[in-house]
């Protein structure tokens, strides 16, 4: 492509790549401008400890991917390969017990014994009218639900486990960790309204559609939208970092798939760049991955079965380790604070033996720390694998950690190791970056920001980068 682009988009990670595509289906020009010398953002995949071993470098499994209407418009979930495990996700719990949520509803609950209705009541009636539940939590929450009762449903369930009242529907401990675990996705302190929500959204999905991982890593789900991309005649230029809005001058419609902080490169009204001041990014994240000579010797064996594993124990011990890095406390740092951190753990290798060479397996993992930290997580989720699954250690032949604040070096969107770009609150959900009805659309002649920091925030879906593109063809090109 010669010329200057109708559509410049800056960022291909899949919001990006999403705006793109839907600019090129309109048949416009489209150019996407990437930072780093691969595409796909928090979609690439690489060899990180040892040759062969391919690992995720942020997103591995997607919960909110198979449920996305965006990702099925535009033909992703034929055009990549996706295995759906049977076990969407395990929490084991010391002494060798775990609670186990598989995608048969009725499994779980027979798992969970005592408990076991009571999660039955708790997902079932958000699965009953779960395209309800996409589309109220799939957008932004300045507008009336499309279907009230499933809002009804999503809400009274967010508030009695977002609230002190979380604990009044279980009776035991099984049920509880096993829901505290999805909650902590979201990060930050607990209970939390926004934490519960993302939580039930995708607890729900585990039960549905399931929790899917594309064969091969998280890239081959960045390919298929480049594919597409330049098969309409878009371009994409890798190592082509934009240090400010100054240097994208000239297309019809600029879309960002990057933090707010982009914005500031450009002259903003008081008022809007007073809101974004106000904007908060959320506690960064600490990760190492493992190269494994077999699996991880789980106490528990059917949690060998689980692509994703919420390691922290019971549901107080998590929430006293999340609420002590919300308050800025390094995790394992001894001096009567909470000894063992929540670890989200992924084990794609037990679907997908692609990704590692024969019989030999890849561990996925990451805490939560402090915005900024230095701490290499390596011995931290080493210790609380251990705690689960004696003999670990043996396994390990090889790994590869990144701070949060390497996080932050590696992808500059990534403020502080926030890989949500942005705290995960209700009050950032509503204000994501700001208060509008139509939050994509910078008060910057034809600038829209597509990124997780606009709605519905975080997570592999694409729903922002459509969002913002769907604007920016309705107003710089009269185009829907």
């Amino acid at each position: 492509m010669t010329g200057i682009p109708d559509v410049t988009v800056v960022g291909s990670g899949p919001n990006g790549l999403v705006a793109a595509v839907l600019a090129a289906r309109a048949g416009l020009s489209v150019r996407v401008l990437e930072a780093a010398p691969t595409i796909g953002g928090g979609l690439r995949t690489a060899e990180l400890t040892l040759p062969g071993f391919r690992h995720d470098v942020c997103s591995t499994v997607h919960p909110a991917g198979l449920a996305s209407p965006v990702f099925k418009r535009l033909g992703l979930l034929d055009r990549v390969d996706w295995v759906v495990p049977e076990l969407s996700y395990a929490h084991p719990l010391d002494g060798g017990r775990a609670g186990l949520a598989w995608r048969d509803l009725d499994r779980t609950v027979d798992g969970l014994g005592r408990d076991g209705e009571a999660w039955r009541q708790l997902l079932a009636p958000l699965l009953a009218r779960s395209r309800g539940v996409v589309d109220f939590t799939g957008s932004q929450l300045l507008r009336v639900p499309r279907d009230p009762v499933a809002a009804l449903r999503f809400g009274l369930r967010a508030l009695e486990q977002g609230t002190a009242a979380w604990n009044a529907r279980f009776r035991g401990d099984l049920a509880p960790a096993l829901f505290t675990g999805v909650v902590a996705h979201a990060a930050g302190g607990m209970p939390s309204l926004a934490s519960a929500g993302a939580g039930l959204l995708i607890a729900m999905h585990a039960h549905g559609v399931g929790w899917g991982l594309p064969l091969g890593g998280s890239q081959s789900i960045a390919d298929a939208l480049a594919d597409e991309l330049r098969a309409r005649g878009g371009e994409i230029v890798t190592d082509a970092a934009v240090a400010s809005l100054s240097e994208v001058t000239g297309s019809r419609a600029v879309l960002l798939d990057t933090s707010p902080e982009l914005l500031f490169t450009a002259a903003l009204p008081s008022g809007y760049a007073r809101a974004l001041r106000r904007y908060r990014y959320g506690t960064g994240v600490a990760k190492v991955d493992f190269a494994l000579s077999g699996p991880v010797p789980w106490a528990n064996p059917e949690v060998r079965l689980a692509p994703t594993v919420h390691l922290g124990g019971s549901r107080a011990e998590i929430a006293a380790a999340e609420n002590a890095v919300a308050r800025g406390y390094q995790p394992g740092a001894g001096g009567g604070l909470p000894q063992h951190p929540y670890v989200l753990a992924a084990q794609p290798t037990v679907v997908d033996p692609s990704r590692a060479p024969a019989g030999r397996h890849v561990l996925w993992a990451y805490t939560h720390v402090p915005a900024g930290s230095t701490l290499d997580p390596t011995e931290l989720v080493t210790a609380e694998v251990e705690r689960f699954a004696p003999g670990f250690r043996d396994v390990v032949l090889g790994s590869a950690a990144s701070s949060a604040a390497e996080l932050g070096r590696y992808n500059a969107n990534y403020i502080g190791g926030d890989i949500y770009s942005g705290e995960i609150t209700m009050r950032q959900l509503v204000k994501r970056p700001v208060v509008s009805t139509a939050p994509w659309r910078t008060p910057i002649d034809g600038v829209y920001l597509c990124s997780s920091a606009t709605p519905p925030g975080p997570a592999v879906h694409g729903l922002n980068g459509w969002y913002a593109a769907k604007l920016a063809l309705k107003e710089r090109f009269g185009l829907r």
